[in-house]
């Protein structure tokens, strides 16, 4: 920590953010620095992965640090594209071994059958399903912003409609009826974070 406010006050850097931290990690780096230091926390956030809601979003905002969150889309599973009991499509993320990393975290039939309850909710709001995945995670006031990926043009236009979108609490309640049990919504690790702090 004491590394960290050197670089900020030697002009090194302006602001500095962290990722996958848990709150006793957020809570010792505040109760060493401040809660000036630090003004981004950069959590998985989905409909899918919910677990940041539970104890990081309250503490972060509670000292003025936002979340600018990645995977919004749970690896392209909220897409829609991917269907229960079919192979995987050819040139998809989860096709290569490569890309998949996280694939064991959102990727089962159960899941890919909540999400399949969630297109025809998208269809009746007018939306696809990604406009519909980034504008819930969106909608939470503790999001700066959602960290995107697309490798066609389409898929950014996709992404960038979800900017702006209100989501009605009818919505709201249809898409958690539709998720039922699956997300994960304790606090809960993400891959490769570690818990503890560790002090001098």
């Amino acid at each position: 920590m004491e590394a960290f406010q050197k670089v900020v006050e030697q002009g090194k850097a302006r602001y500095l953010g962290f990722s996958e931290w848990t709150p006793e990690q957020i809570q010792a780096a505040i109760d060493i620095a401040g809660p000036d230091l630090f003004v981004s926390s950069q959590p998985q956030y989905s409909m899918l992965w919910q677990a940041p809601e539970a104890e990081v979003f309250g503490l972060c905002a509670a000292n003025g640090i936002s979340q600018i969150v990645w995977s919004p889309l749970a690896q392209g599973v909220l897409t829609g594209k991917y269907k229960p009991g079919e192979p995987v499509p050819e040139g998809s993320r989860f096709a290569s071994a490569d890309m998949a990393v996280s694939k064991d975290l959102v990727y089962s039939d159960a899941t890919l059958e909540a999400v399949q309850r969630l297109v025809p909710i998208a269809e009746e709001a007018g939306m696809r399903m990604p406009t519909l995945a980034l504008a819930w995670v969106l909608r939470r006031t503790e999001v700066a912003s959602a960290i995107t990926g697309a490798s066609r043009p389409e898929q950014v236009h996709a992404n960038a409609a979800a900017s702006g979108i209100h989501l009605s609490d009818d919505l709201l309640t249809a898409v958690d009826q539709a998720l039922g049990e699956i997300p994960v919504t304790e606090p809960t690790l993400a891959p490769a974070a570690r818990t503890g702090v560790k002090h001098r």
